[in-house]
């Protein structure tokens, strides 16, 4: 096998995906006709998919088994709190699914699910919402390329040749 159709570092990757829970729920799939494209080795894709297939080749297809270690973590219920609506100023209109963005106490950024709404309390969960779930990807590699060198510069995939911002 070409070693330029080999999975490694700097290279750009697209598959194509089917990820589902450990009992078999479908969670997400890539588009037909449209696999996703990443950068190998920029953590751009969660570290226990980019560790799986770190060495494999154009044509494989593959299941990966990826615990909550090495995708989101683990469930932490200290991410789960009680606030006052008084925290939503202007937003008359709460409903469980809802996301925000706030910040840590250390300035960085976390998005916070509601869970649960009353008439003077917000439940609000910080986990992302696969933590504490193990995920199963089937796999198929389609397309391997070497990155461009603005690619491997800005660390992530340009379309089209062209920078998206992102």
């Amino acid at each position: 096998m070409s070693t330029l159709k080999t999975v490694k570092k700097d290279r750009v990757i697209s598959l194509d995906f089917t990820l589902s829970d450990e009992n078999g729920e479908m969670l997400d799939q890539s588009e037909q006709g449209a696999p996703l494209e990443y950068l190998h080795g920029a953590h751009d894709i969660i570290p226990g998919l980019e560790k799986a297939l770190e060495g494999r080749h154009v044509g494989e297809n593959i299941r990966i088994v990826i615990p909550p270690s090495e995708a989101y973590g683990e469930y932490e219920v200290s991410l789960v709190d009680e606030v006052s609506r008084e925290q939503f100023p202007g937003i008359d209109d709460i409903q469980p699914g809802m996301q925000f963005q706030t910040s840590m106490d250390d300035g960085a950024p976390m998005v916070i699910n509601v869970t649960a709404v009353d008439e003077d309390t917000v439940v609000v969960d910080g986990n992302h919402p696969l933590a504490g779930v193990t995920l199963v990807f089937e796999v198929d590699i389609v397309e391997v390329r070497q990155a461009s060198g603005d690619e491997i510069a800005h660390g992530h995939v340009h379309e089209d040749g062209h920078c998206s911002g992102t």
